[in-house]
């Protein structure tokens, strides 16, 4: 990445959430404690998936780099967390700051392809169940996997460079616990016009659309269950997606309170507050979601478990 900033600002001041006094202790354990149980309820999904024979469906496929993307984008602003919370507040450099935000740009945006995919996966299965299996075959999974992970991390790659080579004279002070994409542009000397029409035009394929996608998948599903003659049949049906139309509505819920929200004023704490919700309670829920409203998984684990505790 190019400096045209190695003669101004070369680190970012977070300020996190200020002096918090007794509180500081408690936020950090409940943190900590959350970020611990995000990553042993999506690695126990990942392995389960991974060694079980009745979690082969395209569906858990999907699943399985759903978790993994909630693991990375957790990873990459929880840690940050823990020490701005003890320290209040932490020094980041320049490119450290650029990459955190690229990696919170690519895993949230490979999620919102996947649970994009994973409607789609639902559409197939409800609403044409005979062409799921022919259609859903490995190599479109493989593909759909692949297109989200690749296109996310293009587009967010390229935000980045763009943002690196922003100009930076002072202040360097970021209201706020990790380095976001509005904190960043507003601390630069730069004409910014140029990356906010990039980053318009880049971003709406990986947000809005998707979103627009799973609304239409979900209207057509409606649309099926509801002429389902037979009550079993229709809660057979509605329970096989009733785990990912929850996650869906947990994470863009999340995502667009955060953005909709103006980030002036007494709105920081709030914003505060929902990106903390965002970034560290969210990804901790799906696995939960998953867990208890999903049989198979259920049954897995707890042949798993115990056939550990007979070992």
């Amino acid at each position: 990445m190019s400096r045209k900033n190695q003669t101004g600002v070369t680190e970012f001041i977070l300020l996190g959430f200020g002096s918090l006094g007794g509180f500081r202790v408690i936020l950090f354990v409940l943190c900590l404690l959350v970020y611990v149980m995000t990553l042993l309820g999506n690695i126990t999904i990942i392995i389960l998936i991974l060694t079980s024979q009745l979690l082969q469906s395209p569906m858990y496929f999907f699943l399985c780099h759903l978790s993994f993307s909630d693991m990375m984008l957790t990873s990459d602003i929880v840690p940050n967390l823990l020490h701005i919370i003890l320290e209040e507040g932490r020094t980041m450099p320049f490119m450290e700051c650029i990459t955190q935000f690229q990696l919170f740009g690519a895993s949230t945006g490979t999620e919102c392809l996947l649970l994009t995919v994973m409607s789609y996966d639902r559409y197939l299965a409800i609403c044409d169940p005979l062409s799921y299996l022919p259609v859903m075959g490995t190599k479109l999974k493989q593909h759909l996997v692949a297109w989200s992970w690749f296109l996310s991390f293009a587009i967010t790659l390229t935000i980045a460079l763009l943002m690196s080579n922003l100009h930076f004279c002072g202040p360097n002070i970021i209201d706020h616990f990790f380095c976001d994409y509005v904190p960043i542009l507003r601390l630069s000397c730069s004409d910014t016009r140029l990356l906010q029409i990039v980053d318009l035009v880049l971003t709406a394929p990986v947000t809005l659309l998707p979103f627009i996608l799973i609304i239409i998948s979900y209207i057509c599903i409606s649309i099926v269950i509801v002429k389902i003659p037979n009550g079993t049949g229709r809660q057979k049906a509605f329970s096989t997606c009733s785990s990912h139309l929850t996650v869906v509505c947990i994470f863009y819920l999340s995502l667009m309170s955060i953005y909709l929200i103006p980030s002036s004023g007494n709105s920081v704490t709030a914003l505060k507050i929902l990106s903390l919700l965002y970034t560290v309670i969210t990804p901790s829920l799906n696995p939960i979601i998953y867990s208890l409203r999903n049989q198979e998984i259920k049954t897995t684990f707890m042949k798993m478990f115990c056939f550990s505790y007979k070992i």
